[in-house]
């Protein structure tokens, strides 16, 4: 394996292939010099660095120094064709180009591709619809030249984002205050701990139980570097009966994330909604004048015995000052003709104001909205970035409501914050009065997502000042600067939700399960272990294919979660392609005979997802 970068998702990619997936590993990342520094990174890397020696070191001191776990790191300014085939590009089975630039990793993706078609190329791109096309194209290229089809396998393309990969986590951790989320057909699941029942209460398993905590475990759900503190580890993928045996165990329960409080209305792109055209004092004005207009048609009515929509037609006439004048009817018609024309001249004024709003309010349609007044409940986030947009866009699609404060006009995610109609608050959030804009004291949590990570801890520090039991979740980048805010802030507010989250160590399992070959779409942990979630096809799989989902549950090693159906082709043009849609059918039951044709989503752990893969057997040809 190769991985090439220029921050820390580079070093921490490195150090899952290499600790968790034994892998030999070339590291190529730039001089000391030239290396992209973001704030307070250097002891990441250093932390990075030093993990890979504790797990180099421990696979030495076992004896399987010779089956992996070992590689070398390069330096080199930028990935050109020399440093590449330098690090082995010719001879290597996948390679990763996490830079923080697209452009290098198009170019240097480019370049692999030309020498090694069969490489598998793992690229970090921000731009989703630029990596569509560029996947298509290294694809056919690697087609052509290996003389494969496109389902072939040799040569595959795979372009994730780690903003992508670390906003569903980052959502749900402010909706529910977990990280331990998978995404799977656009649906949010995240797997609870779940103390263990009194006598004879039923425990609520969920979708399904994933695992049973240790027997003394009592490290709090969600915890960053949580220690098993347990006599009896856990046990991972139980069967039934090894759950109603289970005695004084918590679980782990598999269930799906949704919001139940009231949504933020976000209106269409571009359109107001129709209580935004107008101020509230016109509309008083508006309905004043029309129960006016109703009055004096009923009066008209009573005095002259006219038919309701007779009466109603006059009344507008003299409205409007277009009726004749009443000079021989009798004196009520005569007032009421003149209360009439005076009610018309007060409308005038109220129209031409009705009109000036309309239009400014359309011509304001794509400006920034303001908080509205006894908003609470909601989401404060801080920073629009990459990460900030991916996570704004993750939940407004679960019409959770959200502020977004800002102190960049020109911010990357300013655009979508318009489009979605989102309230945006524009200044530095350490400046005072910025937070309070934002409505944090009747906040339900805040995420702190800008790029510094002290600007990150003043804004919860603060937040926390103006309501302790806000629930804040920051995105520090350094590993022990997290964990020391962390653990800190739960000391000093015991009774609220505090989480630290780095985007590098939430994006880093995905990428490194796109190197090796199979469709990752998540791991959990479990105190000190792993549960990894990923979409399998049954053909070829002889422990799935011909076998009832019962049957094809082995467990402590996978369990079938999930089954892929299609809804059917869109269009001429796609089935020509081939392209479906599909969706996820849940709670199968365990008498569904798995076909070769099916695509399963399925929860292992890593040595049982190896052994059901065959990768044993087929290492060094096929990973």
């Amino acid at each position: 394996m190769v991985v090439c970068g220029d921050d820390g998702l580079a070093h921490r990619l490195a150090a899952e292939l290499r600790g968790v997936y034994r892998e030999q590993v070339t590291l190529v990342v730039p001089p000391s010099g030239h290396r992209v520094r973001q704030p307070v990174v250097g002891r990441a890397r250093a932390a990075s660095a030093a993990l890979l020696d504790m797990v180099n070191a421990a696979v030495n001191r076992s004896g399987n120094g010779d089956q992996g776990g070992t590689g070398r790191e390069l330096e080199a300014t930028e990935p050109t064709e020399d440093v590449l085939a330098d690090a082995g590009v010719e001879r290597a089975t996948a390679l990763a180009l996490v830079y923080d630039d697209d452009e290098t990793n198009i170019r240097a993706a480019l370049t692999a591709r030309r020498l090694n078609p069969r490489l598998r190329l793992v690229l970090r791109l921000y731009n989703r619809r630029l990596g569509q096309h560029i996947e298509e194209l290294l694809d056919q290229s690697a087609a052509l030249a290996t003389g494969g089809g496109p389902g072939s396998g040799s040569g595959s393309t795979t372009v994730l984002s780690d903003a992508d990969t670390a906003a569903p986590a980052l959502a749900a951790t402010a909706l529910v205050g977990t990280s331990k989320i998978v995404e799977a057909d656009g649906i949010l699941l995240r797997a609870v701990e779940r103390n263990p029942p009194r006598p004879g209460e039923v425990a609520d398993p969920g979708l399904c139980t994933l695992a049973l905590l240790s027997a003394t475990s009592n490290d709090p759900a969600g915890a960053d570097g949580s220690e098993d503190s347990g006599e009896q580890g856990p046990q991972l993928l139980p069967d039934a009966a090894a759950v109603e045996a289970a005695t004084g165990r918590g679980t782990v329960a598999l269930e799906q994330v949704s919001y139940s409080g009231p949504p933020l209305p976000a209106g269409r792109a571009g359109v107001p909604a129709f209580g935004e055209l107008f101020s509230r004092r016109l509309r008083w004005s508006l309905a004043g004048l029309a129960a006016c207009v109703v009055a004096l048609a009923v009066a008209l009515m009573v005095v002259t015995g006219d038919h309701p929509l007779h009466a109603t037609y006059v009344t507008l006439l003299d409205l409007f000052s277009i009726n004749e004048p009443a000079h021989n009817d009798d004196i009520g018609r005569q007032i009421l003709q003149l209360l009439s024309g005076f009610v018309g001249l007060l409308l005038l004024p109220v129209l031409l104001a009705a009109v000036l709003e309309a239009l400014g309010t359309f011509r304001t349609a794509s400006s920034l909205r303001k908080p509205p007044r006894g908003l609470g409940g909601h989401v404060v986030l801080l920073g629009l970035g990459k990460i900030g947009t991916r996570v704004l866009t993750r939940l407004r699609e679960m019409d959770i409501p959200v502020v977004c404060v800002e102190a960049d006009p020109e911010a990357r995610g300013m655009a979508t914050a318009r489009r979605l109609r989102v309230p945006v608050v524009l200044g530095d959030v350490t400046q005072e009065g910025v937070l309070e804009a934002a409505k944090i004291h009747r906040a339900h949590s805040l995420l702190a997502l800008t790029s510094v990570d002290t600007t990150n801890l003043e804004a919860v520090l603060y937040a926390r000042s103006v309501r302790s039991r806000v629930r804040v979740v920051l995105r520090l980048y350094d590993d022990d600067f997290a964990t020391a805010a962390y653990r800190t802030l739960r000391a000093a507010h015991p009774s609220a939700l505090t989480r630290s989250r780095s985007v590098t160590h939430l994006a880093a399992p995905s990428f490194a399960g796109a190197m090796m070959g199979r469709q990752i779409l998540g791991a959990i942990p479990v105190e000190r272990r792993v549960l990894l979630f990923a979409a399998v096809e049954v053909a070829g799989h002889p422990q799935l294919e011909g076998k009832t989902v019962g049957e094809a549950f082995r467990a402590g090693a996978w369990r079938v979660l999930a089954l892929e159906v299609s809804d059917g082709e869109r269009g001429e043009g796609a089935v020509q392609q081939g392209v479906r849609e599909s969706r996820l059918v849940w709670e199968l039951p365990d008498t569904y005979v798995l076909r070769g044709s099916d695509r399963v989503v399925l929860a292992a752990t890593r040595r049982g997802l190896a052994e059901l893969l065959g990768r044993r057997a087929r290492r060094g040809v096929d990973v």
